[in-house]
């Protein structure tokens, strides 16, 4: 077992995450012939692990770019906000927004990181005269030119 596993976890459980998060569309049957253990304890199990929370939701990946979604920002922002319930407020209008992937609090010298997409900067710039409107106090926005490394799996079985 990897030392950063919760102790609930055993090695089977580790090999199911791990396949589950590489290959989601695996069958119950094959996921129980590649763990060597009978369809239902593997299906009892992956129950477990979802209800247990270690199993958050299993979606498809989409091809950003072939759905028309040129662009692919960071944006960086600070705010003037120090109450509690606007940042609240604030935070639930962010994560409300359909285009933002991500968004990050951060320690340093900006306050937020948003990971957002778009189709062309029409819709960027429209996005950031919204982000004004919340009171932000200061927005720097990246574009990324290219994508070198996307992984949604976390390292947690080493074969």
């Amino acid at each position: 077992m990897d030392y950063f596993a919760s102790k609930s976890l055993d090695d089977v459980d580790l090999q199911i995450l791990d396949m589950m998060q590489k290959e989601a569309q695996l069958s119950n049957a094959e996921l129980a012939r590649r763990v060597n253990l009978s369809p239902p304890a593997t299906h009892a199990r992956v129950k477990r692990l979802e209800s247990e929370g270690f199993i958050k939701r299993q979606v498809a990946i989409l091809n950003q770019e072939k759905l028309g979604f040129d662009l692919l920002c960071f944006i960086f922002m600070s705010t003037n906000i120090h109450q509690a319930e606007q940042l609240e407020v604030l935070e639930e209008a962010l994560s409300s927004m359909p285009e933002v992937l991500e968004c990050h609090c951060l320690t340093g010298e900006y306050d937020y990181l948003l990971k957002v997409t778009h189709k062309d900067r029409k819709e960027l710039e429209s996005f950031i005269r919204k982000l004004n409107k919340l009171g932000i106090a200061r927005i720097q926005t990246s574009l990324a030119l290219r994508e070198i490394k996307y992984s949604t799996v976390l390292p947690i079985w080493e074969n």
